[in-house]
């Protein structure tokens, strides 16, 4: 029997003085090993004068193989500009969420998903990230390597920003009072996700109530959190009335989110941890 790579017996003695012919050694296994890859996911409504500088910022980032853009019912030309800055789009026809475009990323991506392949991993960005979206790039490691099962990343302060904390505040002390966990940006909405940990997250909290519902699901199921500094700038909302009115939904969403997980504790309907029993966290700073 020949071994892997060695040249091939000469089994008739004229032939000898043929030229062999060069043979390329087999790998140790017929199974390739891939590199997991990552799907950038941004939900996006009426996002056109920032999508497209966003979108090229993400293929930017190392293991992105995909991009894709759910347009959540815009009324400007979002879908175009992002599509032509070389996202996949998908478009709701009305408004449904952030939530729900969340949901129809995951759904799309896992249709991409090669059979063969380990699923890709989530990283979810905010559509107005412009060219600052790169710097999420650090989300990406912790989860990779297995560090974590989802990352959630730390902003800089905000030139602009109006908010006084409250609905900051009101998200932070119901994961810490939930699942014995204090974050330090509760509603930060760029993260990575393995598929399973999404997947674990499902459904989602309605609205704006989406982050702090996740993070209180997956940590009370066992799944390791990790928060990374990212120098990232979006456009915050301010103290305007648009601004108020903004900061308004946020509370009502994340007090449904809160209130939900409350009820389904009492009743004993909290879902099984992935690691023996509800209530188990983990969580890792990374680079702070």
């Amino acid at each position: 029997m020949t071994s892997a790579g060695a040249e091939p017996p000469i089994d008739n003695p004229r032939s000898a003085d043929r030229p062999v012919p060069s043979v390329r050694p087999k790998p140790a296994t017929s199974r390739t090993v891939h590199r997991q890859r990552v799907a950038v996911i941004i939900p996006a409504k009426d996002e056109s004068r920032r999508i497209a500088a966003t979108v090229r910022a993400a293929r930017a980032i190392p293991h992105v193989d995909l991009v894709l853009v759910v347009d959540d019912g815009s009324e400007d030309n979002t879908q175009h500009v992002a599509r032509d800055a070389g996202a996949v789009v998908v478009r709701h026809s009305h408004n449904r969420g952030k939530a729900a475009a969340m949901e129809t990323g995951a759904a799309v991506v896992a249709m991409r998903d090669a059979p063969d392949r380990p699923a890709r991993l989530l990283l979810f960005l905010d559509g107005d990230l412009g060219e600052t979206a790169v710097n999420a790039a650090p989300l990406i490691g912790p989860v990779l390597d297995r560090e974590a099962d989802f990352t959630i990343a730390l902003l800089p302060p905000q030139p602009g920003a109006g908010g006084r904390g409250i609905v900051v505040g009101a998200a932070r002390r119901a994961i810490q009072s939930m699942t014995g966990w204090t974050p330090t940006q509760p509603l930060s909405g760029t993260r990575c996700l393995t598929r399973s940990a999404f997947e674990a997250a499902t459904p989602l909290a309605h609205g704006w109530g989406v982050e702090t519902g996740m993070t209180i699901d997956l940590l009370r199921q066992g799944f390791a959190v990790a928060e990374v500094p990212c120098d990232l700038r979006h456009r915050p909302s301010g103290s305007d009335l648009r601004g108020q009115l903004h900061r308004g939904g946020q509370y009502r969403d994340v007090v449904l989110a809160i209130s939900a997980r409350r009820v389904r504790s009492a009743v004993g309907l909290t879902r099984g941890s992935r690691s023996g029993g509800p209530g188990k966290t983990t969580h890792r700073p990374i680079g702070r």
